[in-house]
């Protein structure tokens, strides 16, 4: 409701509800997973915080107000089927790491999406840079050892917000079309642009990136010229880092190299050595650029089109 009364200055969420729970959790309303498996706690915390959401979906967005016993009688069953699988989490992946187990936490959305260093106000609720993993788990960041960033061979975006290097032509349907670029969650077809290794400095910086997973060469065959950008040109500055306001980020062009393309359908290709000399190029000229080791690159959707460069792992 929120988003549709927004209209054209609308964020383009999914419209899942995920910002309210946030704002809820921020301002020490919201109903924890504990709280929600214990009926009577369930019941107490719902009376307490529904009369203000229904005065605000009544009055601010003219919508219907829910009835509290229309969703306790919804939202207790659900409680009682989770129950089983509640646990402390925090407590249960501190005995794994005291048994010398490997752990692997994985991001969700981009850094790009960062409530905090994202391109506000287009961005998610919460954070995704990889400290968020210690904060979300509850382990320590000194437990973590290695932060492995992944990007795509090209810049992909979904929902409104500034993009520099966006391809509104021929060339960024080719990628969205060839790169099955549609939402997961909405299936709305994502914006596709040239690689941006400004953000992706960015990126390294706010995750404290120690290698990098290059995913998708395989969108780029049939690309006579590709194009990397290297830095933005605000009127008479060269800026080599993400500015702070949205206003400046739109009004930013980007700065390219370009570099011959290839032909050869990489999908088949299993073993870095096969890969063809252009594809390698561009790999090897995106490491460079970023003095950032590439571990692995993918050049298909299933396990055997990842090709492992070097193990971050062992």
């Amino acid at each position: 409701m929120r988003e549709a009364a927004k209209g054209d200055a609308k964020i383009g969420t999914t419209g899942r509800g995920i910002g309210p729970c946030y704002e809820d959790k921020v301002a020490r309303r919201g109903i924890r997973l504990a709280e929600f498996t214990d009926p009577d706690i369930f019941e107490q915390r719902l009376k307490a915080l529904l009369p203000e959401r229904n005065s605000y979906i009544q009055r601010v967005l003219k919508g219907k107000p829910f009835e509290l016993g229309a969703l306790l009688k919804e939202y207790l069953l659900l409680a009682k089927l989770i129950r089983p699988y509640v646990e402390d989490v925090a407590e249960l992946l501190q005995n794994w790491v005291d048994k010398d187990w490997n752990l692997l936490f994985e991001g969700a959305q981009g850094t790009s999406l960062d409530v905090d260093h994202g391109t506000y106000p287009y961005v998610t609720s919460s954070n995704t840079v990889a400290g968020y993993a210690s904060c979300g788990s509850g382990l320590g960041p000194t437990q973590i050892d290695q932060v492995v960033g992944i990007a795509k061979a090209y810049t992909t975006r979904v929902g409104s917000g500034p993009f520099p290097t966006e391809l509104e032509d021929k060339t960024g349907e080719y990628l969205r079309e060839k790169g099955g670029e549609f939402g997961s969650t909405t299936g709305r077809p994502r914006r596709c642009g040239w690689l941006d290794l400004v953000v992706i400095r960015h990126a390294m910086r706010s995750n404290g990136l120690t290698s990098l997973v290059l995913t998708k060469l395989d969108v780029l065959s049939g690309l006579k010229k590709i194009k990397i950008c290297t830095g933005y040109r605000l009127g008479s500055k060269v800026l080599k880092t993400v500015p702070a306001t949205v206003e400046a980020l739109e009004a930013v062009k980007p700065i390219y190299e370009e570099i011959t393309g290839w032909d050869e359908d990489l999908t088949g290709v299993t073993r870095w050595k096969q890969m063809p000399k252009a594809a390698k190029k561009y790999v090897e000229r995106v490491e460079k650029l970023l003095d950032l080791t590439i571990t692995s690159v993918s050049v298909g959707p299933s396990r055997q089109q990842h090709i492992v460069l070097k193990n971050p792992f062992k």
